[in-house]
C-alpha cells in the first residue's frame, strides 16, 4: 500500500458511479483524500460511457492532468470505470499520460495495482469478474442517505445501450449481502436508502438454486427495523409487473417515486431500440400505476435523433410526454456508443436536427414539470433534511417521498437527517420553497 498518499477522486456519471467513487475512497482508505488536483499524488477518474458528452469531458480532462504531469513527473493518473472498460489500452495510445486503466469489475485489485504503477510502468485491466464474496468496503460521502447496488450488469441488450459492454452481464448480489450491508447502514443512523441497478426489476433470474426475485427483495428490505425509506432506480418497463405495483403501497417505507424510462412514443422507433414493449403496453402500466399508488412520482428518460426517427416518430414522443405528463424527465440527444447495434444503423439523424427536437422536448416537459409542481403549492408534506442549500446556506435541503426537493429558511437550526412537515409556498421547475410547520 502507498502510504501518506493523497488521491483526488473525480466522478462522471450516474448513482452507480457515485457508489463505485465511494467504494474506491474505501479500499483506498490508507490515502487522503483531497479537491484539489495540484495537492494530489495521483488522481482517478471515475468515468461513464453510455453518452459521448461524457466521455468527452473526460479527454478534456485528461489534457489537464496530463499538463500537472509535465511539472509533476510523479504525478499518477488513472481512469476507472465505463470508459476505462470500453476503452481499455485505446486510452494509453490517446494519452500517454495515463498510468493506469481499470474497468468497474476490478475495483478491488486498486490497491495493489497502483503500488505497482508507483514502481513503474503502465496497467490495464478491464477483464469481467464475478461479484466478490463479501461487500467491498466503502466510504459514504453522504450521512443521511446510501446508495446500495442489487445487480450489476444487464442482459437486455437495448441496441443503443453500452452497459452489456462495459458492466457486463447481469449478475444478483446474494440477499444476504444485501440485507446485512443495510443493516449496518441503518444501525449507522441512514435514513433512507436507493437500491441501484441497470435494471432492478431483473434482480434474482440469474440465480440457480432460488426462486427470489425484486418483489420479495424489497419485501425483506422494508422488513428491516428502523429503516424510514426505500427507494429503486432503475426500472424496465417490460418487466415492471403487476405484482410489484400491488406491493409497492403495502410497504409504507417504499417511496412513491418510479423512474420508468420510456425512451420514445413511436413503436418503430422502441422496436429499433429492442426495448421489449409497446406504447400501449407502457400506457397502461402507468394507469395501473396511478390507480394503486395515486401519489406516485413518476419520472421517466427520453431519447431524441435515434437513427430512423422521422418527424412522425418525435410528434409521437410529444404527444405521449403531454398525455402522460411526467413528474420530470431526463432527455439526450441519441449518441453512438462502440460496440452497440445501432452505432450501424442506417438513417442517422442530423446533429442539427437532433439538437432541435431536444430543445422543442426540453420545453415541453420542462413546462409540464412546472405545472405539476404548481398543482402542490399549498399543500403539506413531510421532507427528510439532508443538508443545507450549497448556493445559499440559511436554507435547508430535504425531499418528499415522491422525491421533490424542498427548501426551507434553517432559522438557525441544524435538522440534519430529521423528518419534518413543510407547506410547500411556493415552486419553481425543479424545487419548490416551503415553510416549516411547528409540531
Amino acid at each position: 500500500m502507498c502510504q501518506n498518499k493523497v488521491l483526488n477522486l473525480i466522478t462522471y456519471g450516474c448513482q452507480m458511479n457515485k457508489y463505485d467513487s465511494e467504494t474506491i475512497a474505501g479500499i483506498l482508505q490508507d490515502y487522503s483524500l483531497s479537491n484539489e488536483l495540484t495537492e494530489a499524488d495521483v488522481v482517478l477518474v471515475n468515468t461513464c460511457a453510455v453518452r459521448q458528452h461524457a466521455e468527452d469531458k473526460l479527454y478534456s480532462l485528461l489534457g489537464r492532468l496530463s499538463k500537472i504531469k509535465d511539472i509533476k513527473p510523479d504525478f499518477k493518473i488513472g481512469v476507472c470505470g465505463c470508459v476505462a472498460q470500453q476503452q481499455g489500452n485505446n486510452l494509453i495510445r490517446k494519452f500517454p499520460s495515463v498510468d493506469l486503466v481499470i474497468g468497474p469489475d476490478n475495483l478491488n485489485r486498486l490497491p495493489d495495482l497502483l503500488d505497482k504503477v508507483y514502481k513503474g510502468g503502465k496497467i490495464v485491466l478491464t477483464e469481467h469478474q464475478p461479484l466478490p464474496d463479501d461487500t467491498l468496503p466503502s466510504k459514504r460521502m453522504n450521512k443521511i442517505k446510501a446508495y446500495v447496488p442489487i445487480t450489476i450488469g444487464c442482459n437486455n441488450r437495448c441496441t443503443y445501450c453500452v452497459v452489456p459492454y462495459t458492466r457486463g452481464s447481469l449478475r444478483s448480489k446474494p440477499a444476504y449481502q444485501i440485507i446485512d450491508e443495510i443493516k449496518k447502514l441503518v444501525e449507522s443512523g441512514y435514513q433512507e436508502i436507493t437500491l441501484l441497478g441497470q435494471n432492478v426489476n431483473d434482480y434474482g433470474i440469474d440465480f440457480r438454486e432460488t426462486k427470489l426475485d425484486f418483489r420479495e427483495l424489497l419485501i425483506m428490505i422494508s422488513n428491516i427495523n428502523g429503516l424510514k425509506r426505500i427507494r429503486f432506480i432503475t426500472s424496465h418497463p417490460k418487466n415492471f409487473n403487476y405484482e410489484l405495483i400491488n406491493t409497492i403501497p403495502q410497504l409504507k417505507n417504499i417511496c412513491a417515486y418510479i423512474h420508468l424510462p420510456i425512451q420514445s412514443g413511436s413503436d418503430k422507433i422502441l422496436k429499433l431500440m429492442n426495448r421489449g414493449y409497446t406504447l400501449k403496453f407502457y400506457q397502461q402500466l402507468v394507469e395501473y400505476l396511478r390507480e394503486k399508488v395515486p401519489e406516485v412520482s413518476l419520472t421517466t428518460d427520453l431519447i431524441v435523433g435515434f437513427p430512423g426517427e422521422e418527424e412522425e416518430d418525435f410528434e409521437k414522443t410529444l404527444k405521449v410526454v403531454e398525455e402522460i405528463k411526467f413528474d420530470s424527465a431526463f432527455t439526450f440527444k441519441y449518441s453512438p456508443r462502440p460496440n452497440t447495434e445501432s452505432a450501424s444503423f442506417p438513417n442517422q439523424i442530423p446533429e442539427e436536427i437532433k439538437q432541435k427536437r431536444l430543445e422543442k422536448l426540453i420545453e415541453l416537459t420542462s413546462r409540464i414539470t412546472k405545472q405539476k409542481n404548481q398543482q402542490l403549492v399549498g399543500k403539506t408534506t413531510e421532507i427528510l433534511i439532508e443538508g443545507k442549500n450549497p448556493q445559499d446556506p440559511s436554507f435547508l435541503m430535504g425531499k418528499t417521498k415522491t422525491d421533490k426537493v424542498v427548501f426551507i429558511p434553517s432559522n438557525g437550526k441544524s435538522l440534519m437527517g430529521e423528518f419534518v412537515n413543510v407547506k410547500l409556498i411556493r415552486c419553481g421547475t425543479f424545487s419548490f420553497k416551503g415553510e416549516l410547520i411547528n409540531s
